[in-house]
């Protein structure tokens, strides 16, 4: 049976990418958006186009009833989920802590936070043996900011993510013995349309020449290291980390 994986913020950039290499690789895809119907709807016309099978689903992963009303969809057109790729993300502008709002904060960790853990728990319902399920494999795509602090920037968005790493330890021990191995990868430095949110579109171009490999990454290099953590390559890997964020 081919795998079943949902890909969370599945219609640009990381997601985008990784959606596309795991269907070459003959992955079900589940495409989740929350906003951006039309490019969702091209990455699954891509993946069609390719003869991959893909659904596009909509959902805002940080309410909790439209996750469980999405994996129940997931469960009855395309089957059994076997894998989980928590990517949805934000990223709010450019801003230091005098200027962070509670109200801001919240909505940066109910997203990638919260939403993270609640698509993490329905998968895992789904895979772990004692439910009947096969294994399977959680990749969190976190932010070398979880390293870096992002301080003046996005410290919100940074620490959001080192929830997320930490969520990684702990769901990697908490599952093992259930055959969910979970890992992280943490991307720095990527060009994507993500940074446009942040106010700053051309940040990688400021950045690179700072970066020991002087250059910005790609989406698809980081979505290399995402399907090999899901494949059986990595069979036995979980909590573990791979940087993507050239040198830094």
């Amino acid at each position: 049976m081919p795998p079943i994986t949902v890909i969370t913020g599945g219609s640009r950039g990381i997601g985008r990418a990784t959606a596309l290499l795991l269907a070459k690789e003959g992955h079900k895809v589940a495409i989740v958006y929350k906003s951006r119907q039309a490019e969702a709807a091209q990455v699954l016309a891509e993946i069609e186009a390719m003869g991959g099978t893909a659904i596009a689903l909509q959902a805002d992963i940080a309410d909790e009833a439209q996750v469980v009303a999405l994996f129940a969809q997931i469960d009855a057109q395309l089957g059994r989920v076997t894998g989980l790729v928590n990517n949805a993300g934000i990223l709010k502008t450019q801003a230091g802590l005098q200027e962070l709002t509670a109200a801001r904060i919240q909505q940066v960790f109910n997203t990638n936070v919260v939403g993270a853990f609640v698509c993490a728990r329905e998968a895992a319902q789904r895979m772990a043996f004692k439910h009947g399920g096969a294994g399977g494999g959680i990749v969190n795509v976190s932010s070398v900011a979880a390293r870096l602090g992002a301080a003046h920037e996005y410290v919100d968005y940074a620490a959001s993510k080192g929830a997320l790493d930490t969520m990684t330890r702990g769901l990697a021990v908490e599952l093992a013995a259930e055959g969910i191995r979970v890992n992280t990868v943490r991307p720095g430095f990527i060009y994507t349309d993500m940074h446009a949110d942040g106010g700053e579109p051309n940040r990688v171009e400021r950045i690179k020449t700072s970066l020991p490999m002087q250059r910005g990454g790609t989406a698809a290099e980081v979505a290399e290291a995402i399907a090999w953590l899901l494949s059986d390559k990595s069979s036995y890997v979980t909590g573990s980390f791979i940087e993507a964020a050239g040198g830094r």
